[in-house]
């Protein structure tokens, strides 16, 4: 039910009641759970930032919405920097104050939004690890030969790999597929994104063959060694429609997968973190390399803003810097 201000049930009390500051924050971050659709990632970040600035109000005998001000938060962030936080975790602290202060004007728990006005330090914005395409091309023909010895966990370890580039998956999407997801006649997959977003994505040939071969062949096998009774069951109730299971048949794991990808990328050379995201940011920067159109890779890879996908297009720049560099005779 949403309210006629579309602040959602979740409504804080209006601005004459004087109300607990974590009492607010608890219903705050019910709201972007529940209303807003927010990942538990962001949701355990947006709980972590505020309970810090809680305790901080509290040190300045701050404990109500009332007493919440621009200066309260403004020496909230410097302290934070004082002690030697990151520019991004100011930057990321900043955006949850904003956040919090525009719920509880929108709601009436404060007639003005403190955290309007704060603002917070640009956060370095370091270019993605790329992979090169030969590099991919050597790793899954490497993850393919392994998979030669038919053993369900390797199929199911070439699938993922093929699939995290193929379509620029973000880890969580990949291990929330469901089989039912999956259009093999298509060759799409159905994703859910960040904001519960939900986007078709396209995959190819090589994609297609390793994601048919593991759920015609090992996904069958997995699920029955789980269920150890021959293949009567169809094995753990959180197994039966994920597409992608692990060794005791049930959702396969976000830390799984970045053991898999970290194992791959240990020895490939380049700067950055060695995670899952490194295929998609892969992906992205190989198609813009061949020509691709950056909306359509905006919307490949699910982004809210074509400023956040933006930055693949001085990856690239960079990659043919480094190629002149190393190429051209008057470099």
């Amino acid at each position: 039910m949403t309210d006629a201000d579309g602040s959602g049930s979740l409504r804080a009390p209006r601005a004459s009641a004087v109300v607990p500051l974590d009492s607010l924050v608890d219903r705050y971050l019910d709201h972007v759970r529940v209303e807003r659709g927010y990942s538990p990632h962001t949701v355990a970040a947006y709980a972590s930032d505020l309970a810090d600035l809680v305790v901080f109000a509290e040190s300045r005998g701050v404990r109500a919405q009332t007493g919440l001000d621009l200066d309260l938060l403004r020496d909230w962030l410097w302290v934070a920097t004082e002690r030697g936080s990151a520019r991004a975790t100011i930057a990321r602290r900043a955006a949850s104050a904003r956040g919090f202060g525009a719920w509880m004007e929108r709601t009436g728990a404060v007639p003005a939004d403190p955290a309007v006005r704060l603002r917070a330090p640009r956060a370095n914005r370091t270019l993605p690890r790329v992979v090169a395409a030969p590099a991919v091309g050597e790793l899954l023909a490497g993850l393919g030969a392994r998979a030669q010895d038919g053993d369900p966990v390797h199929v199911r370890d070439l699938a993922i790999v093929e699939l995290l580039y193929a379509c620029g998956l973000r880890v969580s999407e990949l291990v929330g597929l469901d089989v039912d997801d999956i259009d093999r006649g298509n060759r799409t997959v159905r994703v859910v994104g960040k904001g519960a977003k939900e986007r078709v994505v396209p995959y190819g040939a090589p994609a297609a063959a390793a994601l048919d071969r593991y759920l015609d062949h090992a996904r069958r096998v997995l699920l029955t060694a789980a269920s150890g009774d021959g293949g009567r069951s169809a094995g753990p109730a959180d197994g039966t429609r994920a597409a992608f299971l692990g060794v005791r048949g049930g959702r396969l794991g976000v830390r799984s997968v970045h053991r898999l990808v970290a194992d791959l990328l240990r020895d490939v050379p380049g700067s950055g973190p060695a995670g899952p995201h490194a295929f998609r940011h892969s992906a992205a920067t190989h198609l813009l390399d061949g020509g691709a159109d950056l909306r359509a890779v905006q919307e490949f890879l699910g982004h809210a803003s074509l400023g956040t996908t933006q930055i693949y297009t001085h990856v690239s720049a960079e990659r043919l810097k480094q190629t002149y560099r190393t190429a051209h005779p008057r470099a």
